[in-house]
């Protein structure tokens, strides 16, 4: 596959998954090694944890490896794709480290109705991880 046909399926993958406020950013000629950034958000852990196998699971499948960082955690994952490089959050650690920025990019910005709802799941989810 070439870099556009990656990049594409990249942004299909991350939509069916239903990835939220996926922005592509290029990065071509401007000193980067890689010719785009693709930086999405997952709902929860899980999700970016979903995220990030689905699309590693579907590109291996059409023979094409990436390197993967920060499965652990979940808070922040990172796919090495060649020229194609993914970053997959949490919506608050996107939020945090607004990386869009350094690129001059701007980051979807999460209402305090979002934070709110994002706060109560992370507290359910630890209340029954415990059990």
């Amino acid at each position: 596959m070439q870099t556009n046909e990656i990049l594409e399926f990249v942004k299909t993958c991350l939509d069916d998954k239903k990835a939220e406020h996926v922005t592509v950013i290029d990065l071509k000629g401007k000193g980067a090694i890689v010719d785009y950034m693709i930086v999405a958000s997952g709902t929860s852990n899980r999700h970016v944890s979903a995220l990030a196998a689905f699309i590693t699971g579907e590109l291996k499948l059409r023979g094409i490896r990436a390197e993967i960082e920060g499965v652990p955690l979940c808070d922040w994952v990172l796919l090495d794709i060649g020229d194609v490089l993914v970053h997959l959050f949490r919506p608050d650690v996107r939020e945090f480290y607004n990386i869009e920025k350094m690129w001059g990019s701007k980051a979807p910005r999460s209402t305090n109705e979002e934070l709110a709802t994002m706060a109560s799941q992370a507290m359910i989810q630890s209340m029954t991880s415990n059990f």
